[in-house]
């Protein structure tokens, strides 16, 4: 039986759709480089929640709490760490306000993202750490009324083991995606398959996972491609980008359109995702195109990766081909 809401929306069996951006469209009212984007959910909730009602209005089933930076570890860059369980309480409350007033089920999701920091023994932190961390920041999210912990945008196979460790302390449902943005691998060097048997080794299992953001539509819908492959029952996520990232002046625009992103809604439920949304550069009309895209697709058949890239443009970042002779290293997991 389903024991959160997230999982009984997936039970209905229609393709669920997720929010697009937060800093993208925080930075278009007025956030401001080397801001901490979380404190704005003490300084400004009333933009926070509009930018979740805005999502809510173009169709999102799911919507992420602003708090994907809010750990102790990150929040030290601003002097905020003691505030880490506040501020991830007030994101989720946040949320939590909207979806309460949309009138249809809306899960809050509340975002976890990485701490900046490498693990022992190459880096400063340790799992043990890393786990406090993770749980102090689901708390607060729990607190707030988040009704999962959306893990994302992760790299390293140790961070996502601790994080899901952590929410499983806590006592929280959890996904978890990755980003896939260096030949096909994470940077850290986690391959997609790789990650699909990390996701599958956990004692307590993610309700979904896939991969977000990376650099671009095309990258990451191969990257759930080589996922559904190694897992074809796995529940899938894809939250792309919306095209890759330009610079005019000093601000960054993306290559994206919302007919792009409509085109990728189908391929991503053909590709085997079962929730679709956006990541850096998606905004409201990105996502309402998602919704456009999802509620007219009829199955087809599982892509190549050739169709993709007709479809979307060319991969960015593809993965290298392994030379001649060469033994290919297995990830450790």
């Amino acid at each position: 039986m389903p024991t959160s809401l997230l999982e009984t929306l997936l039970a209905e069996g229609r393709p669920l759709l997720a929010d697009g951006a937060t800093g993208t469209n925080l930075f278009a009212v007025g956030l401001t480089s080397g801001d901490c984007p979380d404190l704005w959910n003490v300084d400004h909730p009333d933009r926070i929640q509009a930018l979740h009602r805005a999502f809510v209005d173009a169709g999102s089933d799911i919507i992420l709490t602003n708090s994907f930076g809010a750990n102790r570890r990150r929040l030290a860059l601003h002097g905020a760490e003691a505030r880490a369980r506040e501020l991830n309480r007030l994101a989720a409350q946040n949320a939590r306000a909207v979806a309460d007033e949309a009138g249809r089920p809306v899960v809050v999701a509340g975002s976890v993202g990485p701490t900046g920091d490498i693990f022992a023994p190459l880096g400063p932190l340790t799992e043990d750490e890393a786990i406090d961390v993770f749980a102090e920041q689901i708390e607060g999210l729990r607190e707030g009324g988040a009704d999962v912990a959306w893990i994302e945008t992760m790299s390293a196979a140790e961070e996502v083991r601790a994080a899901a460790l952590a929410a499983a302390r806590v006592g929280m449902p959890f996904t978890v995606t990755a980003s896939f943005d260096t030949a096909g691998r994470t940077m850290m060097g986690v391959e997609p398959a790789a990650f699909a048997a990390l996701a599958d080794g956990f004692e307590h299992k993610p309700l979904a996972w896939g991969s977000n953001c990376g650099v671009g539509a095309s990258d990451l819908l191969v990257s759930i491609l080589a996922m559904s492959e190694a897992d074809p029952d796995a529940v899938l996520i894809a939250k792309a980008n919306a095209g890759v990232p330009h610079w005019h002046g000093a601000e960054i625009h993306y290559s994206g359109t919302p007919e792009l992103m409509q085109r990728y809604a189908g391929l991503a439920v053909d590709c085997g995702a079962r929730i679709v949304g956006g990541c850096c550069g998606n905004t409201p009309a990105h996502v309402a195109a998602i919704r456009r895209g999802l509620d007219g697709h009829r199955p087809g058949a599982r892509p190549t990766p050739e169709a993709i890239v007709a479809a979307l443009g060319a991969l960015v970042a593809p993965a290298a081909a392994p030379s001649a002779g060469r033994v290919r290293r297995r990830e450790r997991t």
